[in-house]
């Protein structure tokens, strides 16, 4: 199955790069960018790209495999780094996802975790969302005993802005199935993924 940007429960449109660029441009004038000089002339088109570069998930293949062995314990990808784009100030936040799952009847590839994380962390988000589409995309797909994701993030709408708390970080959780039913599996997965540590 590959996996594509329909897959995302929200609607994205095709970007039109040459309008985006001149809104780039009648933007950084209104807030009284000066767009004359030769560093600056170019802007525009370079803002345009890097928004479409920040809003634009990649495709790829789902890879699952028959759980032969019957493996039943966590398995857990730490530290997946994430971006994504604050769907209020239009500012990145970036950080890590920590992303497990107890298997049934099926395993995935585990780069695919990461793929995952990136193809909700691609657009315009809340953090709390993006924690619970990685998590409710994971058991629907892979049906495992429990899903796990934590995500650890600093934002810059709020450390470049308004309160300024440079440092803070922000985290949530969305835990599912026997990780969030069973306090020993979920005490596991949250001493395996190490939450907080740096």
């Amino acid at each position: 199955m590959t996996v594509t940007a329909k897959h995302v429960s929200r609607a994205r449109r095709v970007c039109d790069l040459d309008a985006a660029t001149a809104a780039a441009a009648d933007f950084l004038e209104a807030v009284g960018v000066d767009l004359g000089s030769d560093s600056l002339r170019e802007t525009p088109a370079r803002m345009a790209r890097a928004f479409a570069e920040l809003l634009t998930p990649r495709d790829f293949k789902l890879t699952t495999f028959d759980n032969d062995e019957g493996y039943d314990e966590l398995v857990l990808a730490r530290s997946i780094p994430i971006r994504s784009v604050c769907e209020h100030h239009l500012l990145p936040f970036v950080g890590v996802a920590h992303v497990g799952y107890l298997p049934n009847s099926r395993i995935l590839g585990l780069s695919k975790l990461a793929r995952v994380v990136e193809m909700f962390a691609q657009g315009t988000q809340v953090q709390e969302r993006l924690t619970k589409q990685v998590a409710d995309w994971l058991t629907e797909e892979l049906r495992p005993n429990g899903v796990g994701v934590v995500i650890e993030a600093e934002h810059l709408c709020m450390t470049l802005r308004g309160v300024q708390a440079v440092g803070a970080r922000t985290i949530t959780s969305t835990m599912l199935g026997t990780l969030r039913s069973d306090a020993r599996s979920r005490a596991e997965f949250l001493a395996a993924a190490r939450v907080g540590e740096r």
